[in-house]
């Protein structure tokens, strides 16, 4: 009986902890994140409901094509719960791409959320790799209307492989899903990762890490 006790336990422990992996469902209509509360919590203090006006929901100028001119040959417009405050809690965010012919989005990955992308525009080469130790690389040259997931923290890319601009726009399961571009994360890091230890993870000599770094 005991056993069988522990058992139950057990299960609802894990039961519990699966529900609540994700971000809280709420518990009310809205919760607009309210940022002078001195309240700490895993998001945002909800604003007094009486203060709330249309605007904290809104955000303007999403159609409005971004600046492509720098390495990258993209532009990320990302409004957040930060710019959005009516997202608190809500579990969902969204961003637009511009791209130049070549454009990239790097590799990275969103610690707090899976994504979702459509092509408004162009043709764009998406891909993303599977967790150690299969690497598998799933990639596929989208088209205008063309929709792709990519699954919860796994790293993944975008590049517009077409002749002309391309734009995206996706949606993420997160009011702040974050970003880790991984050659600013690793070669860009402050204070900076040891030579030694990046050269050994790579397998290349001191010199080369140092170029690598040198952008950052």
């Amino acid at each position: 009986m005991a056993n069988l006790v522990l058992i139950l336990i057990s299960l609802l422990a894990i039961g519990w902890t699966l529900v609540h992996a994700g971000e809280p469902s709420p518990l009310q209509d809205f919760c607009v994140a309210d940022f002078d509360s001195p309240v700490r919590v895993n998001g945002h203090a909800c604003l007094d409901p009486k203060k709330v006006t249309a605007d904290h929901f809104f955000f303007e100028g999403l159609h409005k094509p971004g600046n492509t001119s720098n390495p990258l040959g993209s532009f990320v417009n990302r409004p957040t719960v930060d710019e959005i405050p009516g997202l608190n809690t809500l579990g969902i965010s969204t961003v637009r791409v511009d791209y130049a012919p070549r454009g990239v989005v790097p590799p990275h990955r969103h610690p707090r959320a899976s994504e979702i992308l459509i092509v408004l525009e162009g043709e764009v080469l998406v891909g993303f790799v599977t967790s150690d130790s299969e690497n598998k690389l799933f990639s596929k040259v989208l088209k205008k209307g063309d929709v792709f997931a990519f699954p919860f923290g796994l790293i993944h890319f975008q590049q517009n492989v077409g002749h002309g601009n391309a734009v995206t726009i996706a949606f993420l399961s997160s009011q702040n899903p974050g970003v880790i571009p991984i050659a600013n994360t690793v070669f860009g890091s402050n204070p900076s990762i040891n030579d030694d230890l990046l050269a050994k993870a790579f397998r290349v000599d001191k010199s080369i890490i140092r170029n690598l770094k040198s952008p950052y």
